[in-house]
């Protein structure tokens, strides 16, 4: 890989004049943004401000799509995410993915979390293979609930537990970076409280993204918000400076529920 931009202390993701294109179709406009590791950030703003299309930008989900265009610079440890050298899968092994909607595979509980470790052969015994998968579900706080299930079904655990069951999943590929698309939007209060604490316990580890239609969720997790509105980042700055005293108008009328 090569290195693109010089990477300023602390910084685990930058983006420089970023432009993201769907044909004609201009999602994101000149997104300037330094996220810094071990830290919770949050993306928040109205349905279809290009949000969702930064965060599956930072691991290159949209590549799939036909006629995509990108401008400007996104960098993971100033290294071009976008660089013709950088091998989509490898960059998936450090920045996951967790989805709106929890989806394990048709598996058991121990095969969703041992699926991605067998398959890029990050362990040649099956001894160290129980032990990293009884991690990955340990830092996903959820060991104890499906201890005595790792043979059933992935999909007869509760939403909640499928959800974690995901993000364990991803944890247990030793990522640097987690990306969240509204992860708790379809769970009850206390599976999303659950979801939640784990985003504090992991941000020690990790450097977390988090999407959220919640302002109130936001307010809870993150340690830095930013604001997007029609494909702009209007404000980029700490959670509690973001919700007591923002600087931009917009903001200020998007946090207080005036619009969106």
């Amino acid at each position: 890989m090569k290195r693109k931009d010089k990477k300023s202390q602390g910084e685990k993701i930058k983006a420089d004049d970023f432009c993201f294109y769907y044909g004609d179709t201009q999602a994101l406009k000149n997104v300037n943004i330094v996220i810094t590791e071990n830290s919770v950030t949050a993306l928040i703003g109205p349905s279809g401000c290009g949000k969702t299309t930064f965060l599956r930008a930072i691991n290159r989900l949209n590549d799939h799509l036909s006629n995509i265009k990108i401008e400007g610079g996104l960098y993971l440890d100033g290294v071009s995410i976008y660089d013709k050298y950088i091998d989509p899968v490898i960059l998936r092994k450090k920045v996951g993915m967790i989805f709106q909607k929890s989806n394990p595979f048709p598996k058991t509980v121990y095969d969703n979390v041992a699926f991605g470790l067998i398959i890029n052969n990050l362990v040649n015994d099956k001894g160290r293979l129980e032990f990293e998968v009884e991690k990955a579900l340990k830092m996903a706080s959820l060991w104890d609930e499906v201890k005595d299930k790792l043979k059933s079904p992935a999909l007869s655990l509760s939403g909640g537990q499928q959800q974690r069951l995901c993000i364990a999943r991803a944890l247990a590929v030793k990522p640097e970076v987690l990306l969240l698309d509204e992860p708790a939007s379809a769970l009850d209060p206390v599976s999303t409280a659950k979801i939640e604490e784990l985003i504090h316990s992991l941000k020690k580890d990790y450097t977390i993204i988090i999407v959220t239609h919640n302002l109130q969720q936001a307010a809870r997790v993150s340690d830095f918000t930013a604001f997007f509105y029609e494909g702009e980042l209007i404000e980029y700055d700490r959670t509690t400076k973001m919700f007591t005293n923002p600087t931009n108008k917009q903001t200020e009328d998007y946090v207080t529920g005036r619009f969106g």
